[in-house]
């Protein structure tokens, strides 16, 4: 990995699911240079999320997407046994939106990320994050305020974007059309690998393909694809 980036480089959070693999598409398509960062906290869904990252990549590599920056930032001492690290119970499909929080999750992923970016002269950093997000944490005033925490003299500037701040989850599918999302991963509790079909995640991506009108090429451990 090079220690200096062409101009106006900018660094992507890429979890490995749909939006942020919309996203990274989006920017590789329109020619920026970009630089992926997966934050591995030893969840439980992890390992399948960053073998479909990497795989997700390797199919739309061009010359100004760099290699995948993996950064670790162990969350065992802070969720103990919290769902998301035992993978037990897991939210389905009937759940709650708050079943799904994971507390302090957007600020440690964007704090990591954006001193590798200060570090490396990145000056801009890009989350996937929708408008129609229920939490918080993913609204701008979140955000305009851990920038300015971030900017703090004398770190170098760096702007944290959202361009999918003010889209829904429809309007980004759409945006995907050509993408291998075949390749990206959104499940809470895989099954041999594969999406388990039944959890909170799973079905909020089924609801994805079929709001966009998509083929959903997902194979789902629960039962055959989702509804064409």
């Amino acid at each position: 990995m090079p220690t200096t980036f062409p101009p106006k480089t900018v660094g992507v959070l890429f979890s490995g699911g749909l939006d942020s693999g919309v996203l990274l598409g989006k920017l590789a398509r329109e020619g920026r240079a970009v630089v992926p960062f997966f934050i591995r906290s030893g969840l439980a869904w992890q390992r399948e999320e960053l073998q479909s990252a990497k795989r997700f990549i390797r199919e739309i590599a061009s010359s100004r997407l760099a290699d995948l920056v993996v950064l670790d930032l162990p969350l065992d001492d802070l969720y103990g046994t919290h769902w998301s690290m035992t993978g037990s119970p897991t939210p389905d499909a009937a759940s709650a939106d708050e079943a799904v929080f994971l507390p302090g999750r957007n600020a440690l992923l964007v704090v990591k990320a954006a001193i590798w970016c200060q570090l490396h002269g990145i000056g801009e950093l890009a989350l996937g994050v929708l408008g129609t997000s229920p939490f918080d944490d993913a609204r701008s005033p979140f955000f305009e305020n851990l920038e300015a925490a971030l900017n703090c003299p004398p770190a170098p500037s760096l702007r944290l974007v959202r361009p999918f701040g003010e889209m829904s989850k429809t309007q980004v599918m759409r945006l995907g059309r050509g993408l291998p999302l075949e390749r990206t991963f959104s499940c809470l509790a895989p099954v041999r690998g594969s999406h388990c079909g039944a959890c909170n995640k799973c079905a909020e991506r089924q609801e994805a393909f079929r709001s966009a009108k998509l083929e959903d090429p997902t194979i789902y451990a629960a039962g055959a694809a989702a509804t064409r």
